[in-house]
């Protein structure tokens, strides 16, 4: 049974004067086009077809809002990288996801969906950036785990905890075998819980 029972779609933004008003707790999650983030989140919140999903890459081009408890959402951001779409719309993309990252109060954590096969790419590091600059928490889904041998994804696994260094949480993860399953909703949960803490917290 899903933790979320009440997880619902709330709305997309294109702008950032459309985004939900800036309280409570969100978890944002991004990833390169391809990298598996739908499937991701549909794993994690336990829900079929919560994020859609599609053969397509590149689908998720807005900011989506779901709601998962009463005042804590999680982010849907957009990903790119085999989507097919215009020099301009990279750049509102990229302008979109610097003004959520700069100016929402209520963003708690990252959490960043990485296809283990291709490490660290340039959205990768753009995310990690505005992540830092944010003062926010990471952690890193390795996804399609089970594309790999068990002691190759174990070696990517290092690799990338030693390129990103011991600030950032990294796991192996497969919506496909449900390989990390526990442990990425563990994360969601310590993700929204610590953004409890910050708003009990007046010197956070």
């Amino acid at each position: 049974m899903s933790e979320y029972p009440d997880a619902k779609f709330l709305l997309s933004a294109n702008q950032p004067s459309q985004f939900m008003p800036d309280t409570g707790t969100e978890i944002a999650v991004a990833g390169r086009s391809n990298a598996g983030k739908s499937s991701a989140i549909n794993i994690i919140v336990n829900r079929r077809q919560f994020a859609r999903t599609s053969k397509t890459p590149g689908r998720t081009q807005l900011v989506n809002f779901f709601a998962l408890l009463d005042g804590k959402r999680l982010v849907d951001l957009p990903g790119y990288g085999f989507a097919k779409v215009s020099d301009a719309m990279r750049r509102h993309w990229g302008e979109l996801l610097q003004a959520y990252f700069e100016n929402r109060e209520s963003l708690r954590g990252l959490i960043l969906v990485m296809d283990i096969r291709r490490q660290v790419t340039d959205f990768d590091r753009q995310m990690l950036a505005l992540a830092k600059a944010a003062e926010l928490p990471v952690h890193i889904l390795l996804t399609k785990a089970d594309k790999l041998k068990r002691g190759q994804a174990a070696a990517a696994l290092l690799q990338v905890r030693r390129e990103l260094g011991s600030d950032i949480s990294v796991q192996l993860f497969s919506a496909l075998s449900r390989q990390g399953m526990d442990e990425a909703r563990a994360m969601l949960a310590k993700f929204l819980a610590f953004g409890d803490e910050q708003a009990n917290d007046p010197e956070a």
